[in-house]
């Protein structure tokens, strides 16, 4: 079973991954994990606290001459930005010190006043530090360790930007291969195929920030390589779309997910929704389409798995919607925190880390053992069962 938690806040020392049920064996490349950390923080739209942050993976525990132990795998990102928050605590409030503060006015859509009411604080910011997305980037790194153990094995996860907001991309650039998603320019300042849109979305952010607002969008997960088998249908929570869709509805702002043709599915008649299955000499069993999003009856089929997830926009917003003080019940705004206007193609990153994380625990729990070696043996059986059928 591979299992992996996250400790840390935003604003203290630093983030904690632990990793625990990699094989030992598996090489570990920490430029491979700093890379994925920094696509994270690439964006348009994103905000001042991108400019601070340099992350960088410190690994603790669990492997040694770059090779996994088999034992858990720990590893911390520092906060570069710690230092800023202890030298201004206590101080008199400035622009950029500000967030420092205590927090009484919960904001609308965060997890400030619910979360404040279940553990029965009286400072918000107990609960907006951890609750912050900061904690995604221990997520990525947690992820970046899952897709070397995937890579191994020729399954590859890759991310695009669909839609910012109202603008989206077009029809000729929704259902793009993997390999055209894993060619897009890692600069691109929001990892959208369609160039023209990616230009009417910078425009749209830029609206938004001039308005103190702040905008959603879509993105879309796409993992190839994935042999038919990974889940199962014989109990309901093991299901892959199950997991699958609670890692992506557990990212922040997420509000919704769909796999393969998803939502369009609901009104189409079943002859233009599933996937018919042909046989060639060159190849067993295959599809000419994947509506399914290469997965049928809780277990992936071999082709593609495509998910797209819908974020809302940060609630942090510039110009604050109303709320209510928590001490002396008065009208006020949403405290004004500093955070970004747009982070959907983060957010495009952490789910890839989250696909990845979910696929490598299905993967392990079909092939695993305690030595690559192990997996590797039982990876080409079955690809000879595949073969011969």
């Amino acid at each position: 079973m591979l299992r992996f938690m996250t400790a840390g806040e935003s604003h203290g020392k630093g983030l904690i991954g632990i990793l625990e049920g990699l094989p030992a064996g598996l090489g570990v490349d920490e430029d491979f994990i700093d890379r994925e950390l920094g696509r994270r923080q690439l964006g348009y739209g994103r905000g001042g606290r991108m400019k601070i942050e340099r992350d960088r993976i410190e690994i603790l525990s669990g492997v040694r001459h770059a090779e996994t132990l088999g034992s858990p795998l720990s590893f911390l990102i520092a906060n570069r930005d710690w230092e800023n928050w202890t030298s201004a605590m206590g101080a008199a409030p400035i622009a950029e010190g500000a967030d420092r503060r205590e927090v009484t006015r919960p904001r609308p859509g965060h997890a400030d006043l619910a979360g404040v009411l279940k553990y029965r604080r009286g400072d918000v910011r107990d609960v907006l530090e951890r609750a912050s997305a900061r904690e995604t980037a221990a997520r990525v790194a947690g992820g970046a360790f899952a897709r070397l153990l995937l890579d191994r094995y020729g399954i590859r996860i890759g991310s695009h930007v669909l839609a910012v907001g109202p603008e989206r991309v077009g029809p000729e650039f929704e259902q793009l291969p993997l390999e055209r998603i894993l060619r897009l320019d890692p600069a691109s300042p929001l990892r959208a195929a369609d160039g023209e849109a990616e230009g009417r979305m910078k425009a749209a952010i830029d609206r938004a920030r001039g308005g103190g607002d702040t905008l959603g969008g879509t993105v879309e997960v796409v993992a190839g390589g994935v042999p038919p088998g990974l889940g199962t249908h014989i109990q309901w929570d093991l299901r892959l779309d199950g997991w699958i869709a609670q890692a992506m509805l557990s990212i922040p702002s997420a509000k919704a997910c769909e796999i393969g043709c998803g939502l369009e599915s609901a009104r189409t008649p079943g002859s233009g929704v599933h996937d018919a299955i042909y046989s060639g000499a060159d190849k067993a069993f295959f599809r000419r389409t994947n509506r399914a999003g290469g997965i049928e009856g809780g277990m992936s089929n071999g082709e593609e798995i495509r998910v797209r997830v819908f974020f809302k926009p940060i609630p942090t917003l510039g110009r604050p919607l109303a709320s209510v003080d928590i001490r002396s019940r008065e009208a006020s705004e949403g405290a004004l925190e500093r955070s970004d206007v747009c982070a959907v193609p983060a957010a495009g990153v952490v789910a890839e880390a989250m696909l990845g994380l979910v696929l490598a625990r299905a993967f392990l729990e079909k092939f695993g053992g305690d030595a690559v070696a192990e997996i590797d043996a039982r990876w080409a059986e079955y690809g000879r069962h595949l073969g011969s059928v």
